[in-house]
C-alpha cells in the first residue's frame, strides 16, 4: 500500500512552532531587520528541527516544478572517471531530458547513507521533480523513502529477488542472468572448466545475480571449479584480484570480468605474468566499449547501447512525471560479441 506522500514544511508550520509571526520568520530566515536576535535565533533552531530549506529555484515557489530530475552516483569517485558505462549512461539521459527542456542535477557520494540524506535536501528545496536511482541492492532503504517523499523516480536494474518496489517508481532492467548464461555457454562449449568472475560491488542486487546464475549454470554443466571474487569496479582492484587468482596453484583458463575497465588490467597483467591470451587464458568483458575493440587481442564482450538504455529510463520518468502509472520494463538483454580474447581451451591452460 502506497503511503501518503510527506508534506514540506513551511514558514507557517516554523511560525507556529516558534510562536512567531509567518513575517517574523521571513525576516528571520532571510536576514533581513525586524527581529531580535533571540527570534532570529529561536526561528532559525526550529527550522532545522522541522527540515525546513528554502526553495532554490523561482519555478518551485511558482508551483511550476523544477525542470530538473537527479541523479545520485554512490560509488568510489576514483572508478567513475575510467568506466565509461556512467558517461554514456548520462549521455542517453540527457538526449531525453533535452527534448523537453530539462535539466540534469548529477551528484557523487561516498555510500547509500550520503545518497539518501541528498534525496532528502533535494526534496525539502525542491530541487528536482523526479529521480533516476542506480544500482538496487540488496535491503535497498531507497524506495521506501521515495515512496515516503513522493517524489516519481525510476529505479535502473532490477531490485532484489522478492523485493517490492512501490510508490510512484518505474523499473527498467536488462537480464543479467540471461547474459550471464550466454557467457558460461560460450567458455563451456570452448572446453573450459576452470572458470573465475572478478566482480563488482558485492552490495550490488545485479552483481549478486551474475554470481549466483554463475554458480548455477556451473552446476548444471558439472563445472566444479567456477568461482566469483568481488572487488570495487577499479583497474587496480581488478588487476589485483587477476595477479591473485592467476597465482593459485589451479589457476582458471578463463575470467569473465565485471567491467571493460578492469578487463583491460586484466589483460595487462596476464601479459606482465607471461600469461598468453587467448593461447593460455580466455578473457570476457561485460559493457562492451572503446577500451574492449583497441586491445591486443580485442576483448570478447557483452555488448549493449548503454546510451539508448539510459535514454529509455528518462523517457520512463516523463512519463511518471506526465502523470503515467509506474511501469515495470524489461530492456534488451546484453549480447555477446566475440573477439580474440577467447579460443578453446588447452588441457594445461597454456602453461
Amino acid at each position: 500500500m502506497r503511503r501518503t506522500p510527506a508534506r514540506r514544511p513551511t514558514m507557517k508550520d516554523i511560525a507556529r512552532r516558534a510562536g512567531v509571526s509567518e513575517s517574523a520568520v521571513s525576516f528571520a530566515l532571510n536576514g533581513r531587520p525586524g527581529v531580535s536576535e533571540a527570534t532570529r535565533e529561536r526561528v532559525r533552531r526550529v527550522a532545522e528541527q522541522l527540515g525546513w530549506q528554502p526553495s532554490t529555484a523561482a519555478r518551485a515557489l511558482s508551483g511550476e516544478g523544477a525542470a530538473t530530475v537527479g541523479l545520485v552516483l554512490a560509488r568510489p569517485a576514483r572508478t567513475l572517471g575510467v568506466e565509461s558505462f556512467f558517461l554514456r549512461l548520462v549521455s542517453g539521459i540527457q538526449e531525453a531530458l533535452a527534448v523537453r527542456r530539462l535539466g540534469l542535477l548529477l551528484q557523487v557520494v561516498e555510500d547509500l547513507d550520503a545518497e539518501c540524506a541528498v534525496y532528502r535536501r533535494w526534496w525539502a528545496e525542491r530541487r528536482v521533480d523526479g529521480l533516476l536511482v542506480v544500482d538496487p541492492r540488496a535491503g535497498d532503504p531507497r524506495p521506501a523513502l521515495l515512496d515516503e517523499l513522493g517524489l516519481p523516480a525510476v529505479l535502473i536494474g532490477a531490485p532484489d529477488d522478492g523485493e517490492a518496489v512501490h510508490g510512484a517508481i518505474s523499473t527498467l532492467w536488462a537480464d543479467d542472468t540471461g547474459a550471464m548464461a550466454s557467457v558460461v555457454g560460450h567458455l563451456h562449449a570452448l572446453g573450459h572448466r576452470r572458470v573465475t568472475h572478478i566482480a563488482g560491488l558485492p552490495e550490488l542486487a545485479h552483481t549478486r545475480r551474475r554470481m549466483a546464475c554463475l554458480r548455477a549454470e556451473a552446476a548444471r554443466r558439472g563445472l566444479s571449479d567456477v568461482t566469483s571474487v568481488t572487488t570495487d569496479y577499479s583497474d587496480a582492484q581488478g588487476a589485483e584480484a587477476t595477479r591473485r587468482v592467476l597465482a593459485a596453484g589451479r589457476p582458471p583458463t578463463a575470467i569473465v570480468y565485471d567491467n571493460d575497465v578492469m578487463a583491460v588490467a586484466g589483460l595487462a597483467v596476464a601479459a606482465e605474468l607471461g600469461v598468453p591470451v587467448p593461447d593460455g587464458l580466455s578473457i570476457i568483458a561485460w559493457d562492451d566499449s572503446v577500451l574492449c575493440r583497441s586491445t591486443h587481442p580485442a576483448l570478447t564482450a557483452l555488448s549493449r547501447d548503454t546510451a539508448a538504455f539510459g535514454r529509455h529510463a528518462a523517457e520512463r520518468l516523463l512519463s511518471l512525471l506526465d502523470g503515467g502509472p509506474p511501469e515495470r520494463v524489461q530492456d534488451a538483454t546484453p549480447r555477446l560479441v566475440r573477439r580474440e580474447s577467447t579460443m578453446r581451451a588447452r588441457e594445461d591452460g597454456g602453461r
